[in-house]
């Protein structure tokens, strides 16, 4: 039975928040400046304190992780992330572990970074370290975890048994022609990580910027 996804978009950041049996799982948190909207936007779709089972961020930019601490504390609910971009959130600083010249970096990451500048962050240590292919049922969310990295280190995806990807920033649909994100740090990961998911059964890509796609549209341009 597919999950029913609500798409929470702010400042084209997008944060998706995934019924999940009795409760909820918010994938990605979005930008801090944009904390009241989201809150709203929560609150009308009957998530409420304690019903809030996980948070799962794709990666550790300010962008996507930005409120998670603080929902965190509001909800009281865990936070859940791979390991290898922990560091990123523990510290503030989008720019750990990666490359010092990151192999795309497109003229549409820079005017998109323009905009969305890193402010204040609340710091935090995740409480969840997720691992590829490990399964989330136990919060009521039939998905599984991968480890996609390319766009940074620990980037992860959410697959759930009906086809529905949540990828981060691995890919985007910024103008109607999804491709690969426009900031990836290696490219040979993400490479690899296009070919893992290639063998895998997904209809729908929900990615970290722009509108949902089919994932043969995706394969179709970019072959």
């Amino acid at each position: 039975m597919p999950q029913e996804i609500k798409i929470i978009n702010f400042g084209g950041v997008n944060c998706y928040l995934v019924k999940a049996g009795d409760g909820f799982v918010l994938i990605d948190t979005g930008l801090p400046t944009k904390r009241t909207a989201l809150e709203k936007e929560l609150d009308s779709a009957g998530c409420k304190p304690g019903s809030l089972k996980l948070i799962v961020l794709t990666h550790g930019d300010y962008d996507h992780a930005g409120n998670a601490a603080y929902l965190r504390e509001k909800y009281g609910t865990k936070i859940a992330m791979h390991n290898s971009d922990s560091g990123r959130v523990e510290r503030g600083d989008w720019n750990w572990n990666l490359k010092a010249k990151p192999d795309k970096f497109s003229i549409i990451f820079r005017i998109v970074s323009f905009f969305i500048r890193p402010g204040k962050f609340d710091t935090f240590k995740p409480d969840i370290y997720v691992e590829d292919g490990q399964g989330l049922s136990e919060y009521g969310f039939d998905a599984k975890v991968l480890h996609l990295p390319g766009h940074t280190k620990g980037s992860i995806g959410l697959l759930t048994a009906s086809g529905d990807l949540f990828c981060g920033d691995l890919m985007d649909n910024m103008f109607g022609k999804p491709g690969l994100q426009f900031f990836i740090d290696d490219l040979a990961a993400a490479n690899a990580s296009v070919e893992k998911l290639k063998k895998l059964n997904i209809k729908t890509v929900y990615a970290g910027h722009g509108k949902p796609f089919p994932m043969e549209l995706f394969l179709k341009k970019n072959r």
